[in-house]
């Protein structure tokens, strides 16, 4: 057994990772130390006032262990490498796990190339960003490719030139081909600087180009080149129009605030390239009750640059934190240069500072309205039907309809919605086996029939203790049955159940004239609803998910079955011959009209085949 006491002394004073456990041998927390005896003991002492976070963690620690480092700085990587790995439930974590886009200039290779990236890597290539929309970096390298003309492909040139013909961006005049030397190799680099030029913010030459340009196209008439640069122009200006400058040391840096309240907080990070604003994001941090602001942002800090691959040269904060020494020196480590962490205090970067802080709780407040209104439109409009039907409570709800026309292939569907939103994981369809015809109670006693006898099945294999782990679509029972039908079809589910020995709550959605949801048939009554209700457009909503699911099955089928070929009506005509056919004659009509002799001209048809092939059209047109 583990005597924390006894253990408490056997601490050593030096640096380390430090891992509390609980009495499962979940790793709750995990911390950094410079001195590990001081550090871990503190947590065991009567202290007032660390919070009731801090004291709820120490109440289920069951264990403890840590790892020595040489010093406080492998202790910071070696900490955020274990709480990446486990989560622990009491460390603040960073919720979002983005990868932001780059765009990659392949300045190593003879003729370069403008790529989109997702990592930054040590391969002679130069990078710009990181960008917070990829959308944007998709757009600003087509605007290039257009205006530089610099191949895309992935020929190893110069070895490849005149192997294969240019590709279609030749074509559409969106590469100059120099897989066919129509452009020589110092023009071609030419183009590569000034596209870097572009990419270092400098629009000014290809704006005066485009212009000129597009001025000397309309002189001679030439009005599709004319408005080609003119299309050009105004993409690059709009480009120009979206770099705000916010500084003028042209330096790389994020700026960081956030806000918070009891149970969450959103970090937002202003990202500015070159002294221009690029783009802002936000970040959630979770499990933050009962930390300050200043333990969140060195959280956010460790977590978010021991990820992102650029770290820029300055991060500036909303408040003074903890370890910015050995911080600055594992970021310049990482970055490979010196890294600075500061809090202003006056002036542009201080305002620009609590302009993140201000769309920090912007974000925060707009979410938790959003998450509000969420929750009525499901948990609250679930509510609402159990509270009308007098049922406890409803976590489970399950749909099914039925599809045919005129008879065709009668399908079934089952929806399922766990807390009011679709879990479209455990959606089923069913093909009707024992019904031909248009007889929807029938489908849908086998649909149903095949749903239970299928989820006791399962139930029956697994044990007991086992099934909160191992539910799957069948085996996990719904709390409400909703039949896309009245008193009819939710007798049909009651005779299910009852033959099934199952006792679930079933409910029909009654409909108008017009085929919409005017009430709910239960308990042999039908129930009046409030048509403006969240539950009411709740029930509608899966009433018209079942439908089209069943619908959307029922056409794939339909489809298969449409692109049946005649062909394989005749004997001895199977996939490989009849694909052989269509190869060799190209219509239906000339197989039709083709002699035997003909026929065998196709390797796969033999003469008894053709044969065959020529009596099937013949005899019938006879």
């Amino acid at each position: 057994m583990f005597d924390i006491a006894e253990e408490l002394k056997k601490l050593p004073n030096s640096p380390g990772v430090y891992i509390m456990h609980d009495a499962d041998d979940a790793i709750i927390y995990v911390g950094k130390a410079v001195n590990l005896h001081n550090r871990v003991r503190s947590y065991f002492r009567k202290i007032v006032g660390r919070g009731p976070q801090i004291d709820k963690m120490v109440e289920q620690i069951a264990r403890f262990e840590y790892i020595v480092t040489d010093s406080e700085l492998e202790a910071l990587v070696l900490e955020n490498n274990l709480i990446k790995e486990h989560s622990p439930k009491y460390n603040t974590m960073l919720k979002d796990d983005k990868t932001y886009p780059y765009i990659k200039v392949t300045v190593g290779e003879e003729y370069p190339r403008i790529l989109f990236s997702r990592e930054m890597k040590k391969d002679r290539s130069k990078y710009f960003g990181p960008y917070t929309s990829a959308a944007a970096v998709k757009d600003t390298i087509e605007l290039m490719n257009k205006l530089y003309q610099l191949r895309t492909c992935n020929r190893k040139l110069p070895r490849d030139i005149g192997l294969e013909r240019p590709c279609l961006n030749y074509h559409i005049k969106q590469c100059l081909a120099p897989c066919q030397e129509y452009i020589g190799k110092e023009e071609y680099r030419e183009r590569v600087e000034q596209a870097l030029d572009f990419l270092n913010g400098n629009y000014k030459p290809i704006l005066k180009d485009l212009e000129q340009k597009m001025q000397n196209a309309s002189e001679q008439l030439a009005f599709e080149d004319a408005i080609r640069y003119r299309d050009l122009y105004n993409s690059v200006k709009s480009v120009a129009q979206k770099q705000k400058i916010t500084d003028s040391d042209g330096e790389d840096k994020d700026i960081i605030a956030l806000a918070k309240d009891e149970s969450d907080a959103v970090v937002q990070v202003f990202f500015v390239r070159d002294g221009k604003l690029i783009g802002r994001e936000h970040f959630y941090m979770t499990h933050v009750a009962g930390y300050d602001n200043a333990q969140i942002l060195l959280d956010f800090v460790k977590q978010f640059y021991a990820g992102t691959p650029y770290i820029p040269k300055e991060l500036m904060l909303q408040e003074q934190i903890e370890d910015i020494e050995i911080l600055e020196k594992w970021l310049g480590t990482r970055k490979g240069s010196r890294v600075y962490l500061r809090v202003p205090r006056k002036g542009y970067k201080e305002k620009l500072v609590e302009l993140a802080a201000q769309n920090a709780q912007l974000v925060l407040s707009q979410d938790k309205e959003r998450i509000k209104r969420e929750e009525g439109r499901t948990i609250g409009a679930v509510r609402e039907i159990a509270a009308l039907l007098e049922l406890e409570s409803i976590h489970r709800m399950e749909a099914f309809d039925i599809s045919n026309i005129s008879g065709f292939v009668n399908v079934g569907s089952m929806v399922v919605y766990e807390k009011g939103k679709p879990k479209r994981s455990d959606y089923r369809k069913f093909k009707i086996q024992s019904v031909s015809g248009p007889d929807d109670y029938a489908c849908m006693k086998e649909v149903l029939t095949r749903r239970f006898v299928h989820g006791m099945e399962e139930r029956a294999e697994l044990d007991r203790k086992e099934i909160d782990k191992e539910f799957g679509s069948f085996t996990k029972f719904p709390d409400l049955l909703l039949m896309d039908g009245g008193k009819g079809q939710v007798n049909i589910a009651l005779q299910v159940l009852e033959e099934l020995h199952i006792d679930i709550p079933v409910c029909g959605m009654v409909k108008d004239d017009n085929h919409r949801t005017r009430g709910l048939y239960y308990q042999n009554v039908e129930i009046p609803i409030d048509t403006h209700s969240e539950g009411f457009k709740l029930i509608t909503r899966i009433q018209d998910e079942a439908h089209r699911f069943a619908i959307e099955y029922h056409r794939s089928l339909r489809s298969k079955a449409q692109v049946k070929s005649v062909l394989d009506d005749i004997p001895g005509v199977g996939p490989t011959r009849r694909k052989a056919l269509m190869r060799h004659f190209k219509s239906i009509e000339e197989i039709k009209n083709a002699e035997t002799a003909r026929l065998c001209e196709v390797p796969e048809i033999p003469e008894h085949i053709a044969e065959q092939i020529y009596d099937f059209f013949h005899k019938a047109v006879d």
